[in-house]
């Protein structure tokens, strides 16, 4: 286990380094630059004063390799649009906000998903069977910021639920109504990919041999179902679980801004805005190392779910 981690961890660190420089070059090479943005009425001399003082007039290799430097130091990097204020400030203000959100989304969506799923698979061919798979073929189908519209115009103002805003500080328990449009918006789709998911896997299980022996034997319905059909059949859902996080994070980047939460989506797409360099890079190393962690622990959770799957790829 320790082996595979340790040889996890030294592609993360290479994949990182991809995006890091995918990103950085790419972002180099759109049209205008922060000082354009934010520096646009001055005369040309102090534009490039502004960007000699933020480096932007040294080569690109340059400040490519100054770029690295910095990150090796674990500097993120300074906003060119506010100065003084950093990557890792806006992570430490900003993501608990992201991180409650996507926290709710991801559990709500796994719990009610599953359970969903399981219930259509023990009832199938009947109403209950149906009314999953509508739900499965809507979550799909209906983009999260088109659901998130959608709940505004439907719940936003009514039974104490806001349709903007976000909850002050030391207001967490209080501040929940704030949170539940945004996190339905988020978990809809996530509920319906688990529920088309463990509907399929549980029908597989339980037409295995294993299944139809502990029949034979007596075994209550209660003990088959929790102790050989969802645990065999819970697998694939582990496998999808981490690209489903990482779909969730992303997406929130779309619903905060509806919603007007403060977190790091909201940030991203203000760096976005007005070309801040720094803010939009250092936002995505951030996302990335989130969704590439992701997938670690969704590996490990694997293994420990079913023993029979060894990480190290050892013979026995």
């Amino acid at each position: 286990m320790a082996k595979y981690i340790l040889k996890r961890i030294g592609y993360m660190i290479i994949t990182l380094w991809v995006i890091i420089t995918a990103t950085f070059f790419l972002m180099n090479n759109i049209p205008g630059d922060p000082v354009m943005v934010k520096a646009q009425k001055l005369p040309p001399a102090m534009q490039q004063i502004m960007r000699q003082q933020y480096g932007l007039d040294k080569p690109l290799g340059t400040r490519y390799l100054i770029y690295l430097r910095n990150l090796t130091k674990g500097q993120l990097g300074d906003s060119f649009i506010t100065p003084g204020y950093n990557v890792q400030e806006i992570i430490g203000d900003k993501f608990p906000n992201s991180a409650r959100l996507g926290v709710q989304a991801v559990t709500v969506g796994l719990v009610v998903g599953i359970t969903l799923g399981i219930i259509a698979a023990f009832n199938r061919n009947t109403k209950v069977d149906y009314v999953v798979i509508l739900l499965a073929i809507l979550g799909v189908s209906i983009p999260s910021f088109v659901l998130a519209a959608l709940l505004q115009k439907g719940l936003g103002g009514r039974f104490g639920l806001p349709i903007a805003g976000w909850y002050n500080t030391g207001e967490a328990l209080s501040g929940l109504k704030f949170t539940i449009l945004p996190t339905i918006a988020l978990c809809f789709s996530s509920i319906a990919t688990y529920a088309r998911y463990m509907r399929t896997s549980v029908l597989d299980v339980v037409g295995q041999d294993y299944i139809i022996t502990a029949e034979a034997k007596g075994v209550s319905k209660p003990a088959i179902a929790w102790k050989h059909v969802i645990r065999n059949a819970i697998l694939p859902i582990i496998t999808i679980l981490g690209p489903q996080i990482a779909a969730v994070i992303t997406g929130s980047i779309i619903i905060e801004r509806i919603f007007s939460v403060p977190g790091t989506g909201t940030s991203m797409i203000d760096a976005i805005m007005t070309n801040d360099y720094n803010i939009i890079m250092g936002l995505t190393i951030f996302y990335s190392a989130l969704y590439i962690v992701s997938l670690l622990i969704v590996d490990i959770m694997y293994s420990l779910i079913d023993p029979r799957i060894r990480l190290t790829g050892e013979k026995r």
